[in-house]
Order: C-alpha cells, then structure tokens, then sequence
C-alpha cells in the first residue's frame, strides 16, 4: 500500500520539476537576445527603433520586388499617352578599327549611354545611391530601341560577359550604357583619290517610337562626343569628330530623331608615291631612253618600249584591283594613264622612225640602181677652194654622201670602171673619191668623219623628242599636282 502511494506521489513531483526548468530555460534564452541587441545598439551608435529601415541593404529583398518590377507594365514606354520622353545620349569613341575602300564602308568600337527617367524603377534610399545591374535585368524593364542606320554588322561585345551596364538611382533616373562594334557605309567620294579627304558619320536613331513618343537627343551637345586620342589609322588622319541632329522622315511611318556622329579623314599621300607615282613616273623617263640608242638597233629599242608598257600596264592594274568599281574618272587615274601614253608614244616614235628610214634607204636604193643603168659619171658642184682626188676606194659610200654642199650622184663600182676604162668613147667615166683639202691631218679628219656619222645616224624625230616629250610630262605635272593638291 505504501508503495503504491509512493508512486502516485512521485509523478506530480517530476511533472512539477519539468515546467520549473522549462520556464528557467525561456527567461534564460530572453535575456541572451536582449543582450545582443544591445551590443548591436552600442555598436551602431543609434536606436535601432529611431532609424528608418534601408531596403537596399536588406538581402533578403529581391530587386524584381525592390523596382517594383512585376508591378508595373514595362512593354509601354515612361509616361505613357503623354508627351513624348527624351532621351539623352553620349558616346566615347573606343576605336576606328578599319576603313575599306572596296567595300566603302567602316567599322567602329564605341560606349554608347543612354539616359532617361522611368519614376516606376524609383526606390527608397536614405543615402540617396544608386543600384548598379549587369544586362540581365535589361530584358525585364524597357529601354529605348536605339538603331544604327546604313550599318551593316553590328555585336555588343560578350568577352567574359555581356558588356552592359544599368544603372538606376532613387528618383527614377536609369543610365544604360553597352560596348558596341558596328560596321556601317560611308559614302566616298573617289574624284580625287588618292588626294581625297573623307567624311563619314554613324546614324543613330529610335526604331519604333517617331518624336512624338521618344525625344533623342545629346546629352551635352558637342561634348557627348569623347575620343581617345590614340585612335590612328594606317592610311588616314583623323581631322575631327562633331556630332549633329535633325529628323528624318519615313513615308509609311513618321518623323524620326536623328543623331549623328561625323569624322572627317585625309588620306595619306606617301604611301601612293612610293607605291604608283613614283614606279609610273620612272617608266616614263626609262622609254625616253630609246631616243639616244641608235636607230638601227632594232632589238634594243622594241624591247624597251614593251618593258615599259607592260610595266605601266602592272601599275594600273594593282591600283585597280584594292579600288571599288566606280564609274568616274580618279585623279590617280588620269596620272597614270597620261604616263601609259607617253610611254606608248614612245614607242610609236620609234615605229615612225624606224617606217621613215625605210622609206629613205629604199628611195636611196633607187636612185643608186637608176644611176647604174644609165651609167651616169660622177659629177659633183666644187668650189675653187675645195680639190677633188683621184684615190683608191677607202671611204664608205655614206661618208661621201653625208658631206654637205656638194651635188653629188652616186659613185660608179669597181666592177664597172674596168670596162669604163676599155671604153675609148667615154673617158670622162672616172671613179672619183671626194677629200676635203683643208683637212690636212688624219686626226681632224677622222674626228669630221665621225661627227658625220652620228648626224646621219640620229634621225630628225629623234632630236625633237629628246625635248617634246620631257617637256611634256614636266608640263603636265605642274598643271596635275597644282590642279589636285
């Protein structure tokens, strides 16, 4: 009986012990948290109660729920229905990659910035900071449609990633700014090439939204343009950079805003002499050569006027070939084909020459054969102070019929003196050799036999194109580069 008591009495006892220490364990876990706030509190230096909670440094907020984006329609543009939004834009140029004449165009590397006020991504903030996002918020919010006009290929650079940045502040004010390489057209003007200056410009312009929706702007005038001043080309200088505005009109859809970025280019002059005026030029002074080789020398002659033509020819066809196919004349064109005609000139010189001189020893032929079927003598108009001798044959027939003031027929071979000789009714036929007397040495007479044959060998055409033609190409130079420089 006792111990059925005993038992009775020990389970109220224990139940009583338990709430005891559950109780003590909970004022015991209070006091510890009321400890730590505060520490927290003397850390902070203020009241956690006085100060306003700062939703931007509260990790357990989303950015969908601090923009509010999923609270509001982001297809439609900010305010919409009402007046139209401006957009401000600035760029900094990165780089002028390339310019290609053939394909008349360029490539570009630029950071273009947007900026624009959406009150719907406006957020609370105590230190008034604004909320950096990479690009993958981009494609939840609205952004305006900006495009570049007459490009060609364009990318938004992905190295390691998408190269976009957003940035949102607390009034609703967004800055949107990617890396962007584009390739547009240019439209050259090639008349003066390769003396030309350039001017080129990057469009840019709303593709959805005409100026009674969206207002495109820059955002500092002039100064929205930012370059680096180590941009360089290969072949240009780079004169300036400006931007302008105006609208642009589309039939079907409206009015545009417009922005425009201009560059002005100069060519590079040196390049092109070193590479087609300088080779043009000395193959039109290497055909002039021709006019002080001896007209006889067949080979020689032809072979140099075909070097330079085909030379010539080499040069037009490579400017040509890194040139678009335009239907007007260039300036390096007219050069070089002005020296394609002097060098082909050159040789239709010598054609002449060569034809003229035929002409002249054939009617000389003739005249020899004539007077050997008549049997003519030899008779010849001396003054008193010239003597005529009688000598053997040792001067060739030109030297006697280059000698001047005399009217002279051709000689009578020795074949035919012979039977001259045997004629007892012609005694007057004589073979007669022509000397001057006032030649005395056999110096001075070979120097005048000499001098003779170099006059009889250079023919009229030859001595006037040593100058016409030189004088000439000068002339031509003169007007050429006064015209284009």
């Amino acid at each position: 009986m006792c111990a059925v008591n005993m038992s009775f009495m020990t389970k109220p006892l224990i139940l009583l012990l338990c709430l005891l220490v559950t109780g003590e364990c909970r004022r015991h876990g209070h006091r510890v948290r009321r400890w730590t706030g505060t520490v927290e509190t003397q850390k902070h230096g203020t009241s956690l109660a006085k100060k306003p909670p700062d939703v931007t440094k509260s990790r357990k907020m989303k950015t969908e729920h601090l923009l509010k984006v999923d609270d509001h329609d982001f297809t439609m543009r900010p305010a919409f229905g009402g007046p139209a939004i401006p957009v401000g834009v600035d760029v900094q140029v990165e780089s002028l990659d390339s310019i290609s004449e053939v394909d008349m165009d360029f490539t570009m590397t630029l950071y273009l910035r947007h900026y624009w006020k959406d009150e719907r991504l406006s957020f609370t903030s105590s230190t008034n900071k604004s909320m950096t996002f990479d690009g993958r918020l981009v494609k939840k919010i609205w952004v305006p449609d900006v495009f570049f006009v007459h490009s060609k290929r364009s990318f938004i650079h992905d190295t390691t990633t998408d190269n976009i940045m957003l940035r949102v502040f607390p009034d609703g004010h967004v800055l949107y700014s990617l890396r962007v390489t584009v390739t547009a057209a240019c439209n050259m003007d090639f008349s003066r090439f390769p003396l030309d200056s350039q001017t080129c410009s990057l469009e840019l312009e709303s593709y959805a939204y005409t100026d009674e929706d969206l207002m495109l702007y820059w955002k500092s005038g002039d100064e929205s343009l930012s370059t680096d001043d180590r941009i360089s080309l290969s072949q240009f200088l780079i004169q300036k950079f400006h931007t302008t505005s105006r609208l642009a009109f589309y039939s079907s859809t409206g009015w545009y805003n417009r922005l425009y970025i201009n560059f002005t280019l100069r060519r590079h002059i040196f390049f092109f002499l070193l590479q087609t005026y300088f080779p043009a030029t000395l193959m039109v002074m290497l055909s002039w050569v021709s006019f002080w080789i001896d007209r006889r020398a067949v080979p020689a002659r032809v072979s140099l006027g075909i070097t330079t033509v085909l030379t010539m020819s080499t040069i037009i066809t490579g400017v040509n070939a890194s040139m678009p196919r335009v239907s007007y004349i260039k300036a390096v064109d007219i050069y070089l084909w002005v020296s394609f005609v002097f060098v082909f000139l050159s040789v239709l010189e010598y054609a002449a020459v060569n034809y003229l001189s035929t002409v002249q020893d054939r009617r000389e032929r003739k005249m020899r054969e004539r007077a050997r079927s008549q049997s003519l003598p030899c008779t010849c108009g001396i003054s008193q102070t010239r003597t005529m001798t009688m000598l053997d044959g040792t001067y060739s027939e030109a030297d006697t019929n280059s000698l001047a003031g005399y009217t002279e027929e051709p000689m009578v071979p020795e074949e035919e003196q012979e039977e001259l000789h045997e004629v007892p009714e012609k005694p007057e036929h004589m073979v007669v050799h022509l000397s001057v007397s006032s030649e005395s040495t056999t110096t001075k007479k070979k120097k005048s036999l000499r001098a003779l044959n170099i006059i009889q060998n250079t023919h009229a055409i030859d001595k006037y194109s040593r100058m016409i033609f030189p004088g000439s190409y000068i002339f031509f130079n003169l007007i050429y580069w006064s015209v284009y420089c």
